[in-house]
């Protein structure tokens, strides 16, 4: 038995927008499909939560029990990013000081909704169990290790890890000749 949607099964959720090659479980949710782009080359496993303004690149994958909370504010991944299993991007979140009600069965006069966009450039790797808060930009190349807690944006090209993260060292950039040698190689395929 296949857990993965056929593409006809996509097409007809009515995605803003749908790329080839796209596998994605049936046992993934959305929520305002109508605002989610997908791009081409993109798995997302089980268990994952897309909900709001959503812009998936190419070759990208999100692991199980990860969860992207984007509302209007947005969530941008694009091409070469991987999300490990269970983890969590807010690009809202309620503001948890005590001066206001919080959750969704609050109306919303009472509540102080936080948001931010962000935005993970091409080649970062977020590991597992990692929560990215609202407003952050994770630069092109930059890697969090499991269980970190991104709070601010990241450097290019490093290595991060902590609660919350902090810079441990440069990233190798050799990745980026074997994105140049798979592009062509793909290409030459389309051909």
């Amino acid at each position: 038995m296949n857990s993965f949607y056929k593409m006809d099964e996509l097409k007809q959720m009515k995605f803003k927008q749908l790329g080839n090659n796209v596998l994605i479980s049936k046992m993934a949710r959305f929520y305002n499909v109508d605002k989610i782009i997908i791009g081409s080359n993109v798995r997302i496993d089980d268990f994952c939560i897309l909900s709001g303004l959503i812009t998936l690149g190419n070759n990208i994958h999100i692991s199980a029990y990860s969860a992207l909370f984007a509302g209007d504010e947005g969530i941008v991944i694009e091409d070469f990013s991987g999300i490990s299993s269970r983890v969590t991007i807010y690009a809202i979140t309620d503001d948890y000081s005590g001066k206001y009600l919080s959750n969704p069965t609050v109306p919303i006069n009472y509540r102080n909704v936080i948001g931010g966009r962000v935005k993970l450039e091409k080649h970062v790797l977020i590991g597992s169990g990692s929560i990215v808060l609202p407003n952050v930009i994770l630069r092109e190349g930059s890697s969090f290790g499991a269980m970190s807690l991104i709070n601010k944006s990241s450097e290019p090209w490093t290595i991060n890890v902590g609660i919350p993260t902090n810079k441990i060292k440069d990233r190798d950039k050799n990745l980026l000749k074997l994105e140049e040698k798979y592009l062509l190689e793909k290409t030459d395929e389309d051909d």
